[in-house]
Order: C-alpha cells, then sequence, then structure tokens
C-alpha cells in the first residue's frame, strides 16, 4: 500500500523483440488503441502499446483492479488521470526504448526523462526556455559540463510543467531552479502556489539518462521498483 508520504518510480526498457506487445495491446482502451494506429512505423507503434500497457499493469497492481477496467481520462489540457480513483496520481515519460512512471496519492505529479545527448542550437534553447538566473549560471560552465546540465535543468522544469497539468504553454522560463541548491524553486508562475512547497528530485536510470520527479507536496520515502 502506498503511503501518503511515498512515492513509486518504476523504470524498464522496451526492447526490439518484445515479447510484451500482444498482452499490453489487449488492455489498452480504444483511444490508446488508435493513438498507437497512428505512429509511422512499427518501432515506435511497438513502443508507445508496451510503455502504455506496462503503465496499466502498474496501476491495476496499486489499485487491486483488472488493468483493462481503469479509466484513464484526461484534463483540460491533456494530463491524463484516474477518472474512478483521482486520489492516485501517475505521470508517465518515455525516450528512445526507456521509460518510467510515478505514482503517489493526493498530489500534482510529474517525471520527465531525458537521454543526454547533443543537440543543435543548446544557446537558442536556454536563451528561450530557461530564467535568467539558470541561463547565467549554464553559460559560465565549461564546455564539458554544459551537456550535462542542460537536461539536468530541462528534465526538472519539464516534469515541474507536467505536474501542473499546464504543459510548457505555462512558460519554461517561467520556473526557475535554485543552480546553487537544485532541489528547490526560486519561484514559480503565481496560478501554481509558492515555490517552496514544490518537491523536486533528480531520479536517473541508466548510465547517460537524466530524470527528474516534482510534486506539489515533499515525500519522505521515494520507492524504486521494476516491472
Amino acid at each position: 500500500m502506498l503511503g501518503n508520504d511515498e512515492v513509486e518510480l518504476w523504470y524498464g526498457r522496451v526492447s526490439a523483440e518484445d515479447t510484451r506487445y500482444q498482452a499490453c495491446w489487449s488492455i489498452l482502451d480504444a483511444a490508446e488503441q488508435m493513438q498507437a494506429a497512428k505512429f509511422k512505423t512499427v518501432l515506435l507503434q511497438q513502443r508507445y502499446v508496451v510503455v502504455h500497457g506496462q503503465l496499466r499493469q502498474i496501476l491495476a497492481l496499486s489499485l487491486n483492479e483488472r488493468p483493462e477496467k481503469i479509466r484513464i481520462a484526461k484534463a483540460e489540457h491533456g494530463k491524463p488521470y484516474l477518472a474512478d480513483y483521482p486520489e492516485l496520481a501517475f505521470n508517465l515519460s518515455h525516450t528512445e526504448d526507456s521509460w518510467m512512471i510515478a505514482l503517489a496519492r493526493q498530489c500534482q505529479l510529474g517525471v520527465d526523462i531525458e537521454f543526454c545527448k547533443p543537440r543543435p542550437n543548446l544557446s537558442g534553447l536556454v536563451g528561450r526556455c530557461f530564467s535568467e538566473e539558470e541561463a547565467a549560471y549554464w553559460q559560465q560552465l565549461p564546455e564539458a559540463e554544459k551537456i550535462p546540465a542542460f537536461y539536468r535543468f530541462w528534465t526538472r522544469k519539464e516534469a515541474f510543467v507536467k505536474a501542473t497539468g499546464l504543459g510548457i504553454a505555462l512558460g519554461l522560463n517561467h520556473c526557475a531552479i535554485n543552480p546553487e541548491k537544485p532541489t528547490e524553486f526560486l519561484r514559480v508562475p503565481e496560478i501554481c502556489g509558492r515555490a517552496d512547497t514544490w518537491f523536486v528530485a533528480d531520479v536517473d536510470g541508466e548510465a547517460g539518462l537524466c530524470g527528474a520527479l516534482v510534486a506539489d507536496k515533499h515525500f519522505s520515502v521515494v520507492k524504486w521498483q521494476s516491472p
């Protein structure tokens, strides 16, 4: 049983020859199956089906419910929630063949993972999406440290906007992580309450994978799980 001051983190990967595809497809609802059919490659469709099937199986374990019976609805800005169990918060992030799912109770919850790899125009993204304090800190870093530091800030900020349910329309540059204390916000948009009520934690997976967990309450226990 998941306590009110606990958060569960599930981490896994989808292989190219994943044997769980048919079992996962069979428990998706009609909307999820329609979404899966939109992917243009078999690999992307396979990853979507297995990851969302795993999500349903993990939720079913926590709820003592059959995975195909779980009703996943979407809020105004697209954030998924449990129609029959709104007290159980969950969030999913996946990148390439890796995924992470967070579960907690009575909170707003967001998780984001990214592989730390070079990408074009990092400075441009920093200028558009980082706060003044974050950008100034990032700019003075040695070149060798800029890529991992970028993803540290990026995943924390993405996890925050996912937790709020408002998405990137909220403005990534309007939430500011304290560069000197990266588990704290300097400020958040007024609509999101006080900055000090938000919990931030780095939750890395395998080597090269950067992740962050954000919630609007603090946890005393973080439980790592594997499927």
